[in-house]
């Protein structure tokens, strides 16, 4: 059976989430309001299982905390270092999804991810627990 872990990418209006393996594969990617975060968590939860969520120590972590904690109060949680995911989570985000056709042309850095980033973010913050 494949052990689930919860990637949580706090913010004040949205909030990045991500399941990921303990190989770091991605399962699922999603952002949520932070008002919806309660259902968006207990549906994510209910489908993942997860056996730990890794919650960013950045803007509005305690509050998000809070809510997971409500959700889930047997899933153990970790909080891990935000610097800098957002720009591994543009990294990573066209990883998964590389350009097409012209875009392919245009250096990186000068392309929009056609998404917020905050589900890569979680992503990223999953992946740096795991491999520590």
């Amino acid at each position: 059976m494949t052990e689930y872990y919860l990637g949580v990418d706090p913010g004040r209006s949205k909030t990045g989430l991500a399941i990921a393996d303990r190989n770091g594969r991605i399962h699922y990617l999603k952002v949520a309001q932070t008002a919806e975060l309660k259902r968006e968590l207990a549906e994510c939860i209910q489908r993942f299982l997860p056996a730990a969520a890794i919650i960013g120590n950045g803007t509005n972590s305690s509050k998000v905390a809070d809510i997971v904690q409500q959700v889930v109060p047997e899933l153990p949680l970790s909080m891990i270092e935000e610097a800098h995911s957002t720009e591994e989570a543009r990294k990573l985000y066209w990883e998964e999804n590389p350009p097409r056709g012209w875009r392919k042309l245009v250096p990186l850095g000068l392309l929009v991810p056609a998404e917020p980033l905050d589900a890569y973010a979680a992503a990223v913050l999953l992946k740096r627990f795991l491999h520590r």
